[in-house]
């Protein structure tokens, strides 16, 4: 056999080995391909809208750091938390948190929850002290001087008085003297009782005067002292008690938790919470998009991603009305809260992340079907696979996140292709007489 010849029956062995390949490819294809249908069923149909959301406490005691009360500091655990100082002897500046116990903890009333930094109030109480003891003594030296002075001035109204005795007893002495020296002797007796009226004043005046400056300094030293006080008693309410029984959970103030290291403001001394386990809401975000569709006592359905085989019943109790712009988020956020209805404090903790499946609408007894059997072509009119080798023009009703209502078109039971067939050219289209009625819909739709 010569060479041609070889590398003749060489290439037609290769060709035909290619076209036994593609032969076997599109059979064993064919044999592998899957048709899967769906049956429509008659159900009850929910519109819902989903969206994850956190555990909180309906009431909740909020326990605040130290306040300052008509001109003294203490510790509030009430809804006011807000500081209203009387007087600006404690100057009521941010306070950073110390430690805390840890969040979950269980405390009974007066238990420790938590420890201000102190000492910015430590510097201001020493400082404080220092300026005590400079206005003491102040007040000790004008108390002297003052002594020292006034003591003078008596001595001098004491000499002045014997002046004006002596002058007297000179007028006595000069009756029998010529005219001019009784007239010298009554000029020099009018002379000395008005030095002595004059000093007598100017004593009074400067009593007053010295007083006042020691009342003053008195009223410094009382201040200085006051400060002291507000200031101890400011430090004494740095560590923070539970004003009753509870869990401690920590404030979370836009999404930050407070914790060791953590700021409050005057403003804001909320420190920690004993939330009240009875009474459970899950606060959810719900877009712009979908918080149209959000009402009032809806009901909801919640699970709890650490109970993952309960379910739990709630409904809408408030809608926020206005959107906030939360992290990783495009779109404005309103805020919704559930309340829990089978509430089970047993087991609800704050924090705990829910699933929550707020029911909109609920449509009894319709057919459905998934929307993704759907299908619509260039003049928008909808139609299904049949498995029966037809193409249904069906009439759209509500959708939710998966499946669709059909209205008609379609009974129970009937199935349909989820993805279209391999000769879906084939099937021929039926259901023509509910085009006028998709149309109709359509542009009464359109406006």
């Amino acid at each position: 056999m010569s060479d041609k010849t070889k590398k003749i029956l060489i290439t037609a062995g290769v060709v035909a080995l290619v076209a036994a390949l593609i032969v076997f490819n599109k059979v064993a294809s064919k044999r592998g391909k899957v048709e899967v249908f769906v049956e429509a069923k008659s159900e009850n149909f929910e519109i819902s809208v989903s969206s994850s959301g956190e555990l909180l406490a309906e009431r909740y005691v909020e326990i605040y750091g130290p306040q300052m009360v008509q001109g003294r500091t203490r510790t509030l655990a009430s809804t006011a938390g807000r500081a209203q100082p009387a007087n600006n002897n404690v100057r009521l500046n941010a306070l950073t948190i110390q430690d805390i116990v840890p969040e979950g903890t269980i405390v009974r009333r007066g238990d420790y929850v938590a420890q201000i930094e102190r000492t910015q109030y430590e510097n201001n109480l020493r400082d404080a002290r220092d300026r005590l003891q400079r206005e003491i003594d102040a007040l000790e030296r004008a108390k002297l001087d003052t002594a020292v002075n006034l003591s003078n001035e008596r001595d001098r109204i004491t000499n002045q008085r014997h002046t004006v005795e002596e002058a007297g007893i000179t007028l006595d002495q000069s009756l029998y003297e010529t005219p001019a020296t009784i007239r010298k002797a009554q000029l020099n007796l009018e002379r000395q009782q008005r030095s002595l009226e004059q000093m007598l004043r100017s004593y009074e005046r400067n009593v007053v005067m010295r007083n006042t400056n020691i009342m003053r300094l008195e009223s410094r030293v009382e201040l200085a002292e006051i400060d002291i006080e507000d200031i101890e008693y400011y430090l004494s309410q740095f560590r923070i008690t539970a004003p009753s029984d509870g869990m401690i959970t920590y404030i979370n103030r836009r999404g930050v938790k407070r914790k060791a290291g953590s700021f409050i403001s005057p403003q804001d001394l909320a420190v920690a919470a004993l939330p009240d386990l009875s009474s459970m809401i899950s606060k959810v975000f719900v877009s712009e998009i979908e918080i149209r569709h959000i009402e009032k006592d809806q009901k909801v359905q919640i699970r709890i991603d650490a109970l993952p085989d309960r379910l739990f019943r709630g409904t809408v109790m408030s809608i926020a009305n206005i959107g906030e712009q939360l992290p990783n988020s495009d779109a404005k956020m309103f805020e919704v809260l559930i309340r829990i209805d089978d509430n089970d404090p047993s087991v609800l903790r704050p924090s705990m992340t829910t699933s929550n499946k707020i029911i909109i609408d609920t449509f009894y007894d319709v057919i459905s079907i998934p929307t993704e059997c759907i299908y619509a072509g260039a003049d928008n009119i909808p139609y299904v696979y049949l498995k029966n080798g037809k193409r249904q023009i069906v009439v759209l009703g509500r959708t939710n996140e998966k499946n669709t209502i059909i209205e008609k078109g379609l009974k129970s039971g009937t199935q349909v292709y989820i993805s279209p067939p391999e000769n879906s050219e084939n099937f021929g289209l039926v259901g023509e007489e509910l085009i006028p009625e998709i149309q109709q819909r359509a542009m009464s739709m359109s406006y």
